[in-house]
């Protein structure tokens, strides 16, 4: 039993919005401690700014507090709630060092609340680098040689007279590597050093020899308050030391060790946790000298940390959940492992498969940007892949990432300048090199002297690539032998890589068409995969789990199958990326609860590590697998379930809808030829003519004649989008012809069938969304929210109000009129969003989505309708009542906030558009419009000034919309700077400022030097357009207040909101509630 049963109130504080290098493994972690708690009769408290995770869900815990993760307000909870203990180690970095700081000053002491967990000594230990090196020194575990510095002096002292370059910089307290880098001179150790000491909080760096080569192994180990301790998992990055481990594939478990060196790691390991005193979940990483037995400790997270997440669904060992349950005192021998429910906690996993991590990068949405990999992450999500074989996991994995790859092979070819310089640098394009460098006739001997990486993993790759060869060489599928066709399977070889090999692609023209045809002549030869069980103890102990992959090398299944067409399947998200992430696995989730409760079984395809929807507690079966079109079928001719749900996934299962209904799957909800009309731009556009609503003039092109005569008619600015899309990718906003020109070429490689869209663009329009539920066309439960931002900034980075505050009675009456007759005519059953263009009462469809929307959890929670329950249980075909309450009854407000990683990808141009670029998002509830502003800016990093303040306010029409903000800054007492044209007119407006000089103009001040020396403590820079100077003077602006962490806004509408808000309500009259209260 528990030690401590004074504990009756436990306060959870989870990691806020996604950003690059903490994503949504916190909401799989924080959900997992919250149902720990609840079991144990505890009552639990949450803190978590991020609106879209199943955290933040009314079952999760008794006090939702959605409120910015900031020390005042957290402190504020506490002396509300008076908890009894605070769980450190589940909310991440960010999590970790809000309890930091609220240890260390003495505040938890003084309302008597325990740090449940990693205890405040553990923690320094790993965290602050100079005390990790004296720990692991007294325990005789070898570190790299390094050394702590606080001045750049130092650091280059250090540096050139003891251990020589390349050094590797790290920061201390932050995260994901931020701020740290490889230096290889002199030039580069002053920029990196000093932008290292800025970035972290205590102003310190670590300076350590740089061991690149060496390979990065990884243990996940648990230890309990007795002293017991066990390893989870061993990991292995395919990528040498140099490399994060977040940007690096990785597998699982570690196969290129001998049992000398693996044992050698987990004895450090067991080591490492005992002498740190943790109790629940650690992860080290080590560094091992393939060529000798050397290796050194390179760090240790005290916390449940990104492999964890990993650890946890390659192994099924509930991970966060032990954790939660050790940090009240519990031992591992008492504790059941709930998996296989017949064994108790306290055993190591062992396993009959082997697991592949692969990152997801978005680099090309943003300018600038280097594509190379180093010490700071850069990738926005993760898949995880099963199989029997290395080769079958990896193809599987490189499919996943959702980027038109096909496998290691069968991939449209790839030029590359200079193949050498590619491999002995790492980019996010590193795989697809490596099978060039076969194609080229290069040796895996020379692969090994670039990369680094481990030989057993490149003798594997050549396997696949001579397989590949070898159906080549058949010609033709008639001269394909079976033997071949089920060594290709077995390598993980997908039926159109093979179609693409035999040549069936001249044949048929037809891709589809031409994976069919194998798919026939494979299940005509009995080449069929088989359903695998992960079973934590590979098979040793009868297992109860219902977590399953599929793969070709069986010969039986692991589960009964039965046909009693009582399941429903739920399409995921897949991996997140940039306009799909954590928001959509809220919907599965919220889809997989409602078919369990109405007495249907629920199956899960999914396969990415970081989210709940791959719980095994979570759904009946769940197939850690592909969403292929080729193995989703698998799947559904096993089963033969009562339908499938591809509205709650975002745009992966949207896609699916035609081809699953062109081979009779029953597709529940809205039908899948409604799906193509609205996503198919001629066809939707053509109803809505026949309805008679109204759009933004438009025509769908295919020659350069065309779209200028087009333009010409309406003239610029147009929108350019092609087909088919999620989050505005290949979409564009342009001014005059060589932006066009550009753009096209750009778009022509996204979609060959599909024709160009390109449309007029309305200047100052307001946008207004309508998410909304329907049942057989007929509208059940609506939410309308309204931007911010005008038009032109995408929505998924917009900052959006519901309710609307500022809409004309007769606009929302016509937003509806127009979405009832929208859903009539596409005979909607299900979710559905519409997007509309609003210019003083005029009002005009963007386009409308047959499925869940990216708002749906933020619209869901203020309303306080679970509109996804409602949805599925429509699409189940069961009785519903409209819900009584309406969006214009509720007496608060609340806002939706973007959050950017600009940080974290050093050059990036932090301006926003019509693509797409944030990669989280926060939502906060307030009294009225102001305090939920002031609340949700400040969770995505926004700060209120104390200082001075920067303004250079785009065109005229945007000067005149930051007049009154300007106005109120003064009067408040700020310190105005502006550049030139800003200044004159607020010198023409009566308003004081001090002129800056821009960075290409001489004369002082000069605004970088402002800002450099802190005498600024917010930006706002509009960019007037896209003008040669105006980008690199206004790009130089924005870069170092990003580099240099001072709050920046770049739209004028949004920043005078801001300013109004923090001008008339200060931080201390802000309402602190729960989300239970409101």
């Amino acid at each position: 039993m528990p030690l401590n049963r004074d504990i009756r109130k436990v306060m959870v504080i989870g990691s806020g919005p996604i950003v690059i290098g903490q994503a949504a493994e916190f909401d799989y972690t924080g959900s997992q401690a919250c149902k720990a708690l609840k079991e144990q009769g505890l009552e639990v408290v949450l803190v978590n700014s991020n609106p879209a995770t199943l955290m933040t869900d009314r079952s999760m815990a008794d006090a939702i507090y959605i409120e910015p993760l900031n020390l005042e307000i957290i402190k504020r909870i506490i002396e509300k709630e008076k908890p009894d203990g605070i769980l450190s180690s589940l909310g991440g970095q960010t999590g970790l060092t809000l309890c930091m700081e609220l240890a260390k000053s003495g505040f938890l002491e003084k309302h008597g609340v325990r740090l449940l967990g990693a205890k405040p000594e553990t923690i320094d230990k790993a965290e602050d680098r100079q005390l990790f090196k004296d720990t692991m020194e007294s325990i005789g575990e070898p570190c790299i040689p390094s050394k702590v510095v606080t001045t750049l002096k130092d650091a280059l002292d250090f540096a050139e007279n003891n251990i020589g370059y390349p050094v590797i910089v790290r920061p201390a307290f932050t995260l994901g590597g931020t701020g740290g880098g490889i230096a290889e001179n002199r030039e580069q150790m002053e920029e990196i050093a000093s932008n290292g000491l800025h970035r972290s909080p205590i102003h310190q760096i670590l300076v350590e020899k740089c061991i690149s080569g060496w390979k990065e192994i990884e243990f996940e180990v648990i230890r309990d308050s007795y002293g017991n301790v066990l390893t989870v998992c061993s990991m292995e990055n395919f990528d040498p030391v140099g490399v994060h481990t977040g940007d690096s594939i990785v597998i699982a478990p570690a196969v290129t060790l001998s049992d000398k060196e693996y044992q050698m790691l987990r004895s450090a390991a067991l080591n490492i946790i005992s002498s740190l005193q943790m109790e629940g979940g650690c992860n080290c990483q080590f560094a091992l000298n393939p060529e000798s037995f050397e290796y050194a400790v390179i760090e240790v997270n005290p916390r449940v940390s990104r492999s964890s997440a990993l650890a946890s669904k390659a192994t099924g060992y509930p991970l966060a959940f032990v954790a939660a349950k050790l940090g009240l005192g519990y031992g591992l021998f008492e504790l059941k492992n709930s998996v296989t429910k017949t064994t108790s906690a306290f055993f190591e996993p062992a396993l009959d498969y082997v697991v592949c991590k692969i990152p997801r990068w978005d680099l090309g949405k943003f300018h600038g940007v280097t594509r190379e990999l180093g010490s700071s992450m850069k990738s926005v999500g993760e898949v995880m892949a099963i199989g029997r074989t290395f080769e079958e996991a990896i193809q599987k994995g490189i499919r996943m990432i959702g980027q038109g790859l096909h496998g290691f092979v069968g991939n449209k070819e790839i030029t590359i300048d200079d193949i050498r310089q590619s491999l002995s640098a790492p980019t996010d394009k590193r795989i697809l090199v490596i099978e060039k460098a076969f194609f080229d006739g290069m040796s895996v001997e020379e692969i090994h002297e670039l990369t680094k990486i481990d030989r057993w993993f490149l003798h594997k790759l050549e396997r696949i690539f001579h397989t590949n060869r070898a159906i080549k060489a058949c010609g033709s599928i008639n001269n394909l032998s079976n033997e071949l066709l089920y060594k290709a399977k077995c390598e993980g070889f997908t039926d159109f890589q093979i179609a693409r090999a035999v040549g069936l692609e001249k044949e048929y023209d037809d891709m589809d068409k031409a994976m069919l045809v194998v798919r026939g002549r494979r299940k005509a030869a009995g080449i069929v995969p088989y359903i695998k069980q992960i079973d934590t103890l590979a098979a040793e102990y009868p297992a109860q789990t219902n977590y399953l992959y599929l793969t070709y090398s069986g010969v039986a299944h692991d589960i009964a199958l039965e046909y009693d067409r009582r399941s429903v399947v739920v399409l995921g998200s897949g991996a997140y990326r940039i306009g799909s992430s954590v928001e959509f696995d809220w919907c599965g989730v919220q889809a997989l609860n409602t078919i369990r409760k109405n007495g249907f079984k629920s199956i899960m395809i999914n396969y990415n590590p970081e989210t709940v929807s791959t719980d095994y507690d979570m759904c009946d079966r769940l197939y850690f697998d592909e969403l292929t079109f080729e193995r989703v079928m698998d799947i559904l001719e096993l089963e033969s379930p009562y339908g499938v749900i591809v509205s709650t996934g975002g745009q992966i299962p949207n896609n699916l809808a035609m081809r699953l209904d062109a081979q009779n799957v029953p597709i529940l909800g809205t039908p899948a030829k409604y799906i193509d009309n609205a996503e198919d731009r001629e066809k939707f556009s053509a109803m809505l003519g026949r309805i008679g609503v109204d759009q933004p003039e438009w025509s769908a092109l295919t020659t350069m004649d065309d779209i200028n005569a087009f333009i010409e008619k309406v003239g610029f600015p147009v929108l350019v989008r092609p087909s088919y899309v999620l989050s505005g990718a290949a979409m564009n906003v342009c001014s005059n012809h060589e932006e066009l020109e550009h753009f096209l070429q750009l778009a022509a490689n996204v979609s060959q069938k599909h024709p160009v869209v390109v449309s007029r663009f309305l200047l100052h329009a307001k946008e207004i969304e309508m998410d909304a539920v329907a049942k057989d066309g007929e509208i059940l439960a609506y939410a309308i929210s309204e931007h911010v931002e005008f038009a032109g900034v995408h929505s998924g980075d917009a900052t959006i109000q519901f309710p609307p505050q500022k809409l004309y009675v007769e606009t929302v009456r016509r937003v509806k009129r127009i979405s009832r007759e929208i859903a009539k005519e596409l005979h909607i059953s299900g979710p559905f969003n519409i997007q509309f263009l609003a210019r003083e009462n005029d009002i005009k469809v963007i386009e409308c989505n047959l499925r869940a929307s990216r708002s749906f959890p933020f619209v869901s929670k203020v309303l306080k309708i679970d509109l996804i329950e409602l949805a599925t249980k429509v699409m189940l075909g069961l009785p519903v009542e409209k819900p009584a309450k309406n969006l214009f009854d509720l007496d608060y407000v609340g806002v939706k906030a973007s959050q950017f990683s600009f940080n974290r990808l050093q050059n990036a141009n932090p301006v926003l558009g019509v693509d797409m670029v944030s990669t989280g998002e926060v939502g906060c509830l307030g009294e009225d419009a102001r305090a939920a502003l002031i609340k949700s800016l400040l969770s995505v990093g926004q700060r209120i000034p104390k200082k001075g303040i920067l303004l250079s306010t785009g065109n005229g029409k945007q000067k005149a919309d930051m007049l009154m903000a300007s106005k109120l800054l003064a009067e408040k007492g700020y310190k105005l700077y502006a550049t030139k044209g800003t200044h004159s007119y607020l010198t023409e407006n009566g308003i004081e400022s001090t002129r800056v000089f821009w960075p290409n103009e001489e004369g002082t001040p000069q605004a970088l030097d402002l800002l450099h020396s802190k005498e600024i403590d917010f930006v706002v820079n509009v960019p007037k357009n896209q003008s040669g100077s105006e980008v690199t003077n206004g790009y130089k602006i924005r870069r170092s207040a990003v580099d240099l962490n001072i709050p920046l806004i770049t739209n004028a509408r949004l920043a005078s909101a801001f300013i109004y808000a923090f001008c008339t309500l200060s931080v201390d009259e802000l309402d602190i509630k729960c989300w239970q209260e409101y």
